[in-house]
């Protein structure tokens, strides 16, 4: 069998956690942040769960991960 191929742009995104689960970055932290608290920022500059919907997606892009 071939090697299977990662796909890179999934790679950059996406890590996985000591438990195994696939985590991801939260959207809405690139710009216009001068009119947003320095709480909501916090926050969204913590790491989120993949849905469970999509972490097969997600994990057949990274089979190695």
């Amino acid at each position: 069998m071939p090697k299977l191929k990662t796909r890179k742009a999934a790679a950059k995104r996406f890590q996985k956690s000591g438990t195994g689960k696939l985590m991801r970055r939260k959207a809405f932290k690139n710009h216009l942040l001068q009119h947003k608290t320095a709480t909501r920022k916090r926050g969204l500059s913590r790491l989120a769960v993949v849905n469970e919907r999509d972490a097969e997606n997600v994990q057949l892009m990274l089979p190695y991960l």
